[in-house]
């Protein structure tokens, strides 16, 4: 289905509508979440999600699972993966499976202007840094920001607002990288472009994107950056999925650094006369005569036909990588020593750059293409294929087609993911496509997904399947991302 370009324009169809009584009463919400202009307007959002209502049910708590989830057994995020997620799934921005804040922000303490220093190793806080990282802790917490802000996923806001004052960040510091990037260096308004082009429109990944990078970063940062910020894009929508509410209080002081003030718990601090009005650069507003309406836009193109489709999947095995690939026998013993039964595809090759980082993102994205939960082998394949062509990611579409052709589906079948889900599609049962809408619209952008979404999902199929479609989706958004980013040619 074509994206609209306002974001506020999914609907969800009448045949679900008589569902959501039962399964959200009165509270089911139509629109996404606004999209703040200004500073002032953002902060009192985020401070407004502390209030945000679960959106998918859990089960009571057993004195079994109260044992196993431990201090975390009242945590909405801890209890959605423990019941729904299985464990073999994973994630892939390596969140433990018992819930957490995990950030995929690799580094040392920034310098001023800092994004290629190393320094201060000692209070790196990812899970899987590797040594030939090179990009700071705070360098990334910023472009974790961007991508945020440009996601308008209020929750990793929220978070990377803590996080960047931990650093020493002063408020005017943080505003500048929403409304004034003329503060910071060349170098790192270029990494805060291309962050927002990979989160925003990841259509347009080309030579010319990444050789606007190249001009300060070399091919090693460049994929780090594009695994970072894959990685946020996937935490984003995990986050604005399951509707999961914002933090009470900051959880992030002494991170990446020692802030002499630390941030307040609260968000709804003062704004400097300069950033009380300057309107975003970062999120894609709508305007109307010239103000913000508070809607998100979208500016995927439509579908390419079957004839360009199928034209240019034969053609993939003719591009040349953008980013480095490992040797395929050194990445095939370093995929046998992450005890993964999988082939040194390209892009097994390309998260075997970082052995460390890539491990803990193997499972996650080895599961987009088996049975491991109440998802079957086709979902997933089928999920795979919608969402790669929201994203216009060729080397996924490409491998998608494959896996749909190898479960028996013809062009027919596979074409006809392409329709609008919202409406009875030939072969399609309610169930799956609810399931493919909530995907798809979380595919588009993390607030297109409604409470409505995913009430009719819940109510068609079940928790497990809604959960674990929104933890698959988190994979695709992260492969897709990053393989097309890096030009990968498709194997022969």
């Amino acid at each position: 289905m074509p994206i609209c370009k306002s974001l506020v324009a999914f609907v969800l169809p009448a045949l679900f509508a008589s569902s959501l009584a039962a399964a959200f009463g009165d509270d089911a919400v139509k629109t996404p979440r606004p999209v703040p202009a200004t500073r002032p307007e953002m902060k009192e959002l985020l401070e407004d999600m502390k209030k945000r209502p679960h959106r998918i049910p859990v089960p009571e708590l057993t004195d079994k699972d109260k044992e196993a989830l431990g201090e975390r057994a009242n945590n909405y995020e801890a209890r959605l993966r423990y019941h729904y997620v299985p464990t073999t799934e994973g994630s892939v921005f390596g969140a433990a499976r018992t819930g957490g804040t995990a950030g995929g922000n690799a580094g040392g303490n920034a310098s001023k202007d800092g994004a290629k220093t190393g320094a201060g190793r000692g209070n790196d806080f990812t899970r899987n840094a590797d040594e030939n990282m090179s990009l700071t802790y705070q360098f990334k917490t910023k472009l974790f920001w961007i991508v945020s802000r440009t996601n308008n996923c209020q929750y990793c806001l929220g978070h990377q607002e803590w996080k960047l004052s931990a650093t020493g960040m002063t408020d005017d510091q943080i505003a500048a990288l929403d409304a004034d990037w003329g503060v910071y260096g060349e170098d790192e308004q270029a990494a805060f472009a291309y962050a927002r082009l990979l989160t925003y429109e990841p259509h347009r990944l080309n030579d010319a994107a990444i050789d606007a990078v190249k001009k300060y970063y070399n091919p090693m940062q460049i994929l780090e950056m594009t695994m970072s910020v894959s990685g946020n894009n996937s935490i984003n929508r995990w986050k604005e999925g399951t509707g999961i509410p914002q933090s009470e209080g900051n959880t992030f002081a002494g991170r990446g650094g020692s802030a002499e003030v630390a941030h307040s718990n609260e968000f709804t601090t003062p704004t400097s006369s300069k950033y009380q009005k300057l309107v975003s650069i970062v999120a894609p507003l709508e305007l109307q005569e010239g103000k913000a309406t508070g809607r998100g836009l979208s500016t995927r193109p439509v579908l390419e036909s079957r004839e360009a489709t199928l034209k240019k999947i034969s053609e993939l095995s003719k591009r040349t990588e953008r980013l480095p690939l490992v040797d395929a026998a050194k990445t095939s013993e370093w995929l046998k020593e992450s005890k993964q039964d999988v082939q040194p595809y390209n892009w097994t090759r390309l998260l075997a750059n970082f052995p460390n980082e890539g491990r803990g993102r193997l499972p996650a994205l080895i599961s987009r293409q088996r049975q491991t939960g109440e998802l079957s082998e086709l979902q997933k394949a089928q999920i795979n294929w919608i969402i790669a062509r929201q994203d216009h990611a060729w080397y996924a579409i490409g491998q998608a087609y494959r896996h749909l052709k190898t479960l028996g589906q013809n062009d027919d079948q596979i074409f006809a993911l392409d329709s609008d889900l919202t409406k009875p599609v030939a072969g399609l049962s309610d169930g799956d496509r609810s399931l493919f809408v909530v995907a798809q619209h979380l595919a588009a952008s993390p607030i297109a997904v409604t409470d409505e979404d995913v009430a009719a999902a819940l109510a068609a199929t079940s928790p497990a399947h809604v959960v674990q479609t929104i933890n698959h989706t988190t994979a695709c958004a992260y492969f897709d991302r990053l393989t097309e980013a890096a030009g990968l040619p498709l194997e022969e």
